[in-house]
């Protein structure tokens, strides 16, 4: 066997192994990964508001066919409300991912379709009732408890035995601990696995939005802000 001949086999072969891997790629074999979850997991994201969080997991997995995105408003609030919502909802569907709209986070364990599902990782970034008091008012933190509450016992409804997590990105300090994250989650049976920092870098092309009012389309300040990874509490026999 000559050189040439060698070198135009070689070449067949690599080229064979690199439609191989982009076969395994589209067929979803090749697992990829941003930051906490994986193109392997099925993923829940409630509270959506221009759909940008799941747009930018779906860019990094190359396909949305694991994800279910949710959102409390109707289609023509989200037309309303956010500048770039039709758009990153259209490119979700165009890669696979099922958009739900006026999904209530408090109610979602009861929806006719989630209902009959379930997941890896349930993921609510920066939950809140809207700006109904002065944020650190006795009434708003109450109102922000409920939603929590409500969102957990959901969540915990729809979570798969054993492996799934429940995420709630949060901020920290004064008045969001007040929130009782992590007392709620334990009278309900789930328990804090870790909590991480969140960093909005990590997830390019997210936007997190105010969702209320004439500011709808606003960001809000973030500043210090974590993860909190809940799981089932283990029953003891």
């Amino acid at each position: 066997m000559g050189k040439e001949e060698r070198e135009e086999i070689e070449s067949s072969s690599q080229e064979e192994e690199e439609d191989s891997d982009e076969d395994d790629y589209e067929r979803g074999l090749v697992e990829k990964w941003k930051t906490h979850y994986s193109s392997k997991h099925r993923i829940l994201l409630v509270g959506e508001g221009d759909f940008s969080f799941s747009l930018c997991l779906a860019r990094e997995f190359g396909s949305a066919l694991n994800m279910v995105a949710s959102s409390l408003d109707s289609q023509e609030n989200i037309t309303n409300k956010y500048s770039n919502g039709v758009e990153n909802v259209r490119e979700l569907e165009e890669r696979g991912c099922l958009v739900l709209y006026g999904v209530d986070a408090k109610q979602m364990g009861r929806h006719y379709f989630l209902k009959t599902q379930r997941f890896d990782r349930i993921v609510y970034n920066f939950p809140h009732v809207g700006f109904l008091f002065r944020e650190a008012s006795y009434c708003q933190i109450q109102l922000n408890k409920r939603l929590i509450k409500g969102f957990l016992k959901n969540a915990k409804v729809l979570l798969r035995e054993n492996t799934g997590e429940i995420h709630i990105s949060h901020k920290e300090g004064d008045p969001y601990n007040k929130w009782d994250l992590v007392k709620k989650a334990e009278k309900i049976g789930l328990v804090l696995h870790e909590a991480v920092p969140f960093n909005k870098d990590d997830y390019p092309g997210y936007n997190n939005k105010r969702a209320q009012g004439s500011s709808s389309n606003d960001s809000f300040h973030l500043g210090d802000c974590s993860t909190y990874k809940f799981i089932r509490k283990l029953s003891h026999i």
